[in-house]
This record gives C-alpha cells, sequence and structure tokens, in this order.
C-alpha cells in the first residue's frame, strides 16, 4: 500500500508495513510474516520506547535505509505497529 504526502512542494510516496514487535529477545531480528507483514525480535524491553527505537534500527539495517526514513505511524504503544518507509 502507498500514499503521496506532500512536504512543501515536493510528493513523495510511503510505503507502509505492518510489524509485530517482540521485546526482550536473545537477538534483534527481522522476519518475513507474510505480504508486508513481519516480526521483529528485538534486545530492548518494551519501556521507554526503547524497544520502538530498536525497531526502527533494526528494520533500517535490514532493509539498508536510514532511520530517517522510518517511523511509526500507529501503535506506539502496542505490539503491533504500522510503520511508514519513506521512499
Amino acid at each position: 500500500m502507498s500514499e503521496k504526502k506532500e512536504y512543501g512542494h515536493r510528493k513523495t510516496k510511503a510505503m507502509k508495513i505492518t510489524v509485530r514487535i517482540k521485546p526482550n529477545s536473545k537477538e534483534n531480528k527481522v522476519e518475513i510474516a507474510g505480504n508486508n507483514e513481519y516480526i521483529l525480535r528485538v534486545k530492548e524491553k518494551a519501556q521507554d520506547g526503547k524497544a520502538n527505537a530498536a525497531a526502527i534500527k533494526t528494520l533500517s539495517e535490514y532493509l539498508g535505509i536510514p532511520k530517517a526514513r522510518i517511523s511509526i505511524i500507529r501503535g506506539h504503544t502496542s505490539r503491533n505497529k504500522i510503520i511508514s518507509i519513506d521512499k
């Protein structure tokens, strides 16, 4: 799924993915669960946004893109999240 966002005079496309976070895991790992669905295992605990930050870092390393292009749209306090990846 993609949508166009306007930033000033530029239009960019963003891809949305569904992510299930599994905090306090043994290792940081990305698993593909389906079409645009991922499971992210992160070492950090789910408190004070640490798991969210670790999820963004793990996903950016997996995709080979900067962390600045990844943002959580929905689910900041839930394990189920919708994440936007700017192109």
